[in-house]
């Protein structure tokens, strides 16, 4: 299963064609995937129209849909940013960490196009779906 981010859920809806769309595309016909409560939020709260709301709404909850968060993703992603900003790296946001972090304490592959996961990749463990075969 696979995990997808709300910065590619946002560029699928938009109908951009990216890698990362792309990919999505091929998932929705071929592996179960998973999308996060908080994901769920991040994109549903971007759609202006009722009618498109509910629509993205109906797809998205057709799929597994998985509690990020919790007491233990919580410690661990604030250990995760410590790590990373040890490093000289600073995440920008607190809800990537938290996604970043329970895919990679879950064992799930994440498909995302935001940059601020990209250290959690190189550093961290955090399977990226894009590269996984």
């Amino acid at each position: 299963m696979i995990l997808v981010d709300s910065s590619v859920w946002i560029d699928y809806f938009r109908g951009t064609q990216t890698a990362q769309t792309e990919k999505l595309d091929d998932l929705l016909r071929s592996e179960p995937i998973a999308v996060g409560d908080l994901i769920l939020t991040e994109v549903l709260q971007g759609f202006g129209s009722e009618r498109d709301f509910n629509e993205a709404k109906r797809l998205l909850t057709t799929l597994q849909v998985v509690e990020l968060g919790g007491q233990d993703v919580a410690i661990q992603a604030a250990r995760n940013f410590r790590i990373l900003r040890g490093q000289g790296i600073t995440v920008r946001k607190t809800i990537d960490t938290l996604i970043a972090t329970w895919c990679i304490e879950n064992g799930f592959p994440l498909l995302y196009s935001d940059r601020d996961f990209d250290p959690f990749v190189q550093h961290l463990g955090l399977r990226c779906a894009l590269l996984d075969a």
